[in-house]
């Protein structure tokens, strides 16, 4: 099986370099029982590349049992593990199997490791180990033939240094290691998700496919998704609902994007962590007052870049007439737009503003078919 057909079969979408290498490295070892190791930030998916190992290994006639370790309370932790006898405690009304022997044969996908509470951790270890565990009540221990994959967000050195993770369990799990970069990390991906998005929302909801224009992409690509992968499939899926059946645009991720970063700097607005309804509104009056001053020192800037003198004179030449503000505005957006044959994202760069100027600037002065 090549890369790309493995990629298929699996759900894996992305070009880039960063995906290519991780799925030759999973090709390469999921045949094999050797417990993985899955980082990766929020949202960049995790758990379709465990799947991807799964199905891809001598177990995959079984479904791969998953867990989310930070999703059970700590009290119930080891039951859900490993399962418990009947009147073991109290509100066990009836026996009980865990993920441990649900996952016999198959493999286990202990999602966001890192949040189990170290004792929880020693039986982890004994059961990887041994592969027996011993269920709450019970007096023999049980077997089980399974493989592990383990996946965080955390830097799990770090939380071994801070002794909140046990060290010889976490050199248990890490025999082979996956990194899975953000989505800001791999932006050559961005348009590819973003098609399979449209494709499987318009599918589901039974509508003809859209497109999605090239500055659409292009903004997409210079926002920082710090929800990954999941955050950028809500993105899409808004777009859609709210724009039905019209082709996707850049006006139409702008304030789906509202915490776009630009090119050339970065944005240092007050964070309220604790929002208070007067809170919310001083923070949004900070927003906008942050535009304006940003949208004067762009326009400031675009004309002192394209002039160095205090007065213009108008194409009539006579020196008495003045151009307006607008229409150097106008005028400089034109040439920068020839210039770069039509580039919305050049032409914003050589106008030294930002693209959603640009873009605000086209529709003022209507030139939006330019």
């Amino acid at each position: 099986m090549t890369r790309e057909e493995f990629k298929i079969k699996h759900g894996i979408i992305g070009k880039s370099k960063e995906i290519n290498d991780l799925v030759d490295i999973i090709m390469q070892v999921a045949t094999s029982d050797i417990s993985i190791l899955i980082y990766g930030e929020s949202g960049v998916g995790k758990e379709v590349f465990a799947k991807a190992i799964h199905e891809f290994s001598s177990r995959s006639d079984k479904p791969m049992i998953s867990v989310n370790c930070g999703a059970i309370p700590e009290g119930l932790i080891e039951s859900e593990l490993f399962g418990h006898r009947k009147g073991s405690f109290t509100g066990a009304i009836e026996s009980r199997k865990g993920y441990f022997e649900l996952a016999d044969n198959s493999t286990l996908f202990l999602d966001e490791i890192g949040d189990l509470p170290l004792t929880t951790q020693v039986k982890i270890l004994r059961a990887i180990e041994t592969r027996e565990f011993m269920k709450i009540g019970a007096e023999t221990v049980s077997k089980v033939d399974l493989r592990i994959i383990a996946a965080t967000n955390k830097d799990l050195q770090r939380e071994v240094d801070s002794r909140r993770f046990r060290e010889d369990l976490y050199f248990r799990l890490k025999a082979v290691t996956l990194t899975i970069p953000p989505l800001r990390k791999r932006k050559a991906d961005i348009e590819e998700l973003a098609k399979y998005f449209i494709n499987n929302y318009c599918s589901n909801n039974k509508l003809p496919v859209v497109e999605i224009t090239d500055d659409a992409v292009e903004i997409l690509k210079h926002y920082n998704f710090p929800g990954n992968i999941r955050e950028l499939k809500n993105v899409i899926e808004t777009a859609l609902a709210l724009n039905r059946g019209k082709t996707l645009t850049a006006e139409m991720f702008y304030e789906l994007t509202s915490d776009y970063e630009e090119y050339n700097g970065h944005r240092n607005l007050p964070v309220f962590l604790k929002k208070s309804p007067e809170d919310a509104d001083r923070e949004l009056m900070y927003r906008a007052l942050f535009e304006i001053k940003k949208d004067i020192l762009e326009l400031k800037d675009l004309i002192n870049h394209h002039y160095n003198v205090q007065t213009y004179q108008n194409q009539s030449g006579n020196g008495d007439d003045v151009l307006s503000i607008r229409e150097l505005e106008k005028e400089a957006i034109i040439k920068a737009l020839d210039k770069t044959r039509g580039s919305k994202r050049k032409a914003a760069v050589l106008l030294s503003i930002s693209e959603r100027t640009l873009y605000r600037k086209l529709k003022e002065y209507d030139l939006t078919q330019s």
